[in-house]
Formats: structure tokens, C-alpha cells, sequence
């Protein structure tokens, strides 16, 4: 059971204003490492809105000095390894790492990824699969919410209790009995440019 959780706190809205991130991996079904910290949203993207700082606390001058996407890409993938990701609701952290690599205009990286989310629904039978009551299921709870590293370790925590509720022992095996997909962020294709009409192109002949 190898993987690593993430979970990111954005700025504003867009998904390309990642603010935080934290990280947990697993080797074995055991937490053996965390990180975390701050990342500086890009220009057009670094408007930290009243309601996102009310969720998770940052601020503008917090991420002052932090490093910007571009920067701390390569100590995210390095973090990450060969492990695939998890996080809860991970449309939304995908999408933060795709939109946040191609607005600093680098490679996304191609990680393989489940949603823990999806994985709390075909496991625990719950009134709500929000982050903290899914976390309570699996015997991990009073964590900070929207603390990127607390919420990746109550992501980790699902996924750990979720693999031995259905005796699964690689997040393959639990992704096939809980019938969850496990899926690709390949990078965004560039968009096709369209071939000029014939009309235009004869227009520009000597």
C-alpha cells in the first residue's frame, strides 16, 4: 500500500492560484513522511479573496517570499517519486496541478491518482463523505481543516482504513474492490490551430 497523499489551499477561485500545499506518503500502509508549505500564486492569480483566507487562514503577505509554481515543482515530484496520488474530491487537486503547470507554462507531471472520496463511498455508509466525517470514520478526527498537511494526512488515513476494510494490500487491489477508478494527469494537449481557408491563403501569394 504505497501512495502519497495531497491536498492543496488556493487563493481565489481559480485553480491556478495554488496558495499551499501539503503532502503525506505512505510505504506499507505506514505514514513515513510529510511536507508542506507555502506557494506564491502566479500574476493574475495571487488575489487572495475574504472568503478562501477566512477557510484556510493565508494571506498575501504570507507568501511574500514562498516560491511560485514553477519553483517548487520539482520538489513536489521528487516528494512524490514513483508513488500514485490521492486526494479527497481530486478532480479539484488535479486540476490545481494541471492549471497551475500551464499557466507557469511547464510540463505537468503524469502522475497516476484515486480519489479518496470515491473510496469513503464504496467503503463506510455515512450521512456526509465530507472530508472530516470520512477522516472520523477511518479513526482520524479534531484535525485542522483546510491545514493542507492535516487534511493530506486525514485523506492518508481513508485510504489506509478503507485498504483494510476491503483487505487490499496496493492501492490498485483497493481501487479494484471498492470499483474506483485509478486515472492519469497526462498534460492538456496543445489546441489544434486552424488550416487557413483557401481564399486567405491565396491571399497572401505573390
Amino acid at each position: 500500500m504505497n501512495f502519497t497523499a495531497v491536498d492543496f489551499e488556493t487563493a481565489n477561485s481559480f485553480r491556478e492560484s495554488a496558495c499551499s500545499i501539503g503532502l503525506v506518503k505512505v510505504s506499507d500502509g505506514v505514514v513515513v513522511d510529510r511536507a508542506s508549505w507555502l506557494i506564491r500564486p502566479g500574476a493574475g492569480y495571487d488575489e487572495f479573496l475574504e472568503w478562501n483566507t477566512k477557510i484556510h487562514g493565508i494571506y498575501a503577505s504570507d507568501v511574500t517570499d514562498a516560491r511560485q509554481w514553477a519553483d517548487q515543482l520539482d520538489e513536489l515530484v521528487a516528494f512524490v517519486g514513483s508513488d500514485p496520488l490521492v486526494a479527497h474530491n481530486a478532480s479539484f487537486d488535479m486540476a490545481v496541478i494541471k492549471a497551475s503547470s500551464a499557466a507557469a507554462r511547464v510540463e505537468t507531471p503524469d502522475f497516476a491518482y484515486a480519489c479518496s472520496l470515491q473510496i469513503a463511498r464504496r467503503t463506510y455508509d455515512l450521512d456526509s463523505y465530507r472530508l472530516p466525517v470520512a477522516a472520523a470514520a477511518a479513526g482520524f478526527d479534531s484535525f485542522a481543516h483546510h491545514d493542507a498537511l492535516a487534511d493530506a494526512e486525514a485523506c492518508a488515513a481513508i485510504v489506509i482504513d478503507a485498504a483494510a476494510r476491503h483487505q487490499a494490500s496496493s492501492l490498485e487491489s483497493l481501487a479494484k474492490a471498492a470499483r474506483v477508478p485509478i486515472t492519469r494527469l497526462s498534460a492538456p494537449r496543445a489546441p489544434k490551430l486552424a488550416r487557413p481557408a483557401a481564399a486567405s491563403r491565396a491571399a497572401v501569394l505573390p
